[in-house]
């Protein structure tokens, strides 16, 4: 029997300020002062959360957000957090992960930016050594996110290349937020600037709106993946067994676009009705870059391993499909090539065939 949990994995798409532990969050609240929680039981907390998350629609979705980010204040906040959140993969089997956060709304109490992101890069670090100690490697980067209903992303585009520039493991920028009303193209100034610094872009788009959005984030702002992208289905017909891509499908085809797709959560957000409707199975099968991801753990109370168990019950997937998308992310991932080349030789390959024999 396939010991899934054992098996490599990679994300590219998980939110630090989603992913917190029930505890933590409960020991952050006490810490601070914080009394808004809904309850300070672990279990019930992170059952509330995921209740609120399922109410298929993405605005509702975010909810949730407004406690963690409210605890998310401080340095060491930040820092416990994110160590936590590195050694949360490790138990998933997690080998190389992109975790993504927006600075801008951990400065309410007076960090700038750049502290926000050195505080997660500081915590990052001691998660990938205490992994390191326990014998487990892995490799987390940073994506930097600017809220894209706000006024701040060139600010946070700004942020993201001088935290590279100084040293912090910053691969790449991303905008967040709800997605429809607020088109990729508003922030092309700042996307330009990103691939004027040479950062790779990640953009959301195809999960609150269609394929306007995801052709906007491709042509105007570069994106090289599409956090989530399910709905480029839209432009994908099927008939009699016939299948047509459009013309925006066809080019994400085409360039290879990396779709972060994330199961659970896009039917919580109403991006699909249902798991057995979520067109995953049948973009892989197409042959589209298709990526799992878990988006927010603690939100839509999720792991790598439980998604993957999710789709080996509805679709029928085993170990080529699972080592078929692992592979798809750690190519489509943006920490070094050297970095992924090794990790591919050393660690996914030979764990993948030891789950053969």
């Amino acid at each position: 029997m396939l010991n899934i949990a054992a098996l490599p994995k990679v994300v590219l798409h998980d939110h630090l300020d989603g992913g917190l532990r029930p505890a933590t969050v409960i020991d952050l609240a006490k810490e601070r002062g914080y009394t808004k929680l809904p309850t300070t039981d672990p279990a019930e907390l992170g059952a509330w959360f995921v209740e609120g998350a399922n109410k298929k629609n993405l605005v509702e979705y975010l909810r949730g957000f407004e406690h963690t980010v409210a605890l998310l204040q401080d340095p060491e906040a930040i820092e416990r957090v994110a160590e936590e959140y590195v050694l949360d993969l490790v138990a998933d089997g997690v080998v190389y992960a992109e975790v993504r956060n927006a600075p801008e709304l951990n400065t309410q109490q007076g960090m700038t930016m750049l502290e926000v992101l050195e505080a997660t890069d500081r915590g990052l670090a001691r998660g990938m050594q205490a992994a390191q100690a326990q014998g487990h490697t892995i490799v987390v980067n940073q994506l930097v996110c600017g809220m894209r209903q706000d006024s701040r992303v060139f600010e946070a585009a700004e942020a993201a290349l001088e935290a590279r520039d100084s040293g912090l493991h910053v691969v790449g920028f991303d905008i967040a937020g709800p997605e429809a009303g607020f088109p990729p193209g508003a922030h092309a100034e700042a996307f330009q600037l990103i691939k004027d610094g040479c950062l790779r872009t990640t953009i959301h788009a195809g999960e609150a709106d269609g394929v306007p959005s995801i052709a906007e984030a491709m042509h105007r702002c570069g994106a090289e993946r599409l956090g989530h992208g399910v709905r480029i289905m839209e432009d994908i017909s099927l008939d009699d067994d016939q299948v047509e891509l459009g013309r925006v499908a066809d080019m994400v085809l085409d360039r290879g676009i990396v779709l972060e797709c994330c199961p659970t959560s896009n039917v919580q957000t109403g991006a699909v009705p249902t798991l057995e409707e979520h067109p995953i199975d049948l973009l892989l099968e197409l042959g589209f870059r298709v990526t799992v991801n878990p988006d927010n753990r603690l939100m839509s109370g999720v792991t790598m391993t439980g998604e993957f168990e999710v789709l080996q019950q509805v679709f029928d997937w085993g170990i080529d499909e699972f080592e078929a998308v692992t592979l798809n992310a750690i190519d489509g991932a943006f920490g070094h090539y050297h970095d992924r080349i090794a990790i591919i030789n050393s660690v996914i390959i030979p764990g993948y065939e030891a789950a053969r024999s």
